[in-house]
């Protein structure tokens, strides 16, 4: 099977609905000089090449969890995708990210309370076969938060 590509068109048709998920195929294809067909075309194409999903995207720290923290972890090299797929079962987190570098995770977390952040970090995180060091930050000021990117297929 041939991998799915993005063009131009197909970019410009993402950015529109980036911004409002709402719009309407015809309202897409009017603002692009399009026939609505053909926006629709493409964005089923989309759809069923796993390029693009549709989603509400909640905002938990209007909800009780105020508190970002993001959770650098260490691993043993051949435990990391065994400790990630762990850290995603976790209510906490939103989001587990792979790196290469000094840690092997990051762990994008809310909380309800500051002192939260320790007693996840030390009771759940620490205990975890294969975790070799933790160190946690905290948000203290978002200047520009991209909700955009809060919703991404786990590639474990």
């Amino acid at each position: 099977m041939a991998e799915a590509k993005i063009d131009d068109l197909d970019r410009r048709i993402l950015d529109l609905l980036g911004r409002n998920a709402r719009l309407s195929n015809r309202a897409i294809a009017s603002h692009l000089g399009l026939v609505e067909g053909t926006v629709r075309s493409r964005i089923k194409r989309m759809q069923t090449a796993n390029l693009l999903r549709f989603t509400a995207i909640t905002d938990d720290r209007q909800q009780g969890r105020p508190n970002l923290a993001f959770i650098r972890i260490k691993t043993e090299s051949a435990m990391a995708r065994t400790v990630g797929q762990q850290i995603t079962t976790m209510d906490e987190v939103l989001s587990v990210l792979m790196f290469l570098g000094r840690f092997n995770i990051v762990a994008v977390s809310l909380f309800e309370k500051l002192e939260s952040v320790d007693e996840f970090v030390n009771k759940q995180i620490c205990v975890l076969p294969g975790v070799l060091r933790v160190e946690s930050e905290i948000v203290i000021k978002s200047i520009n938060f991209n909700e955009r990117m809060a919703k991404l297929n786990p590639q474990f």
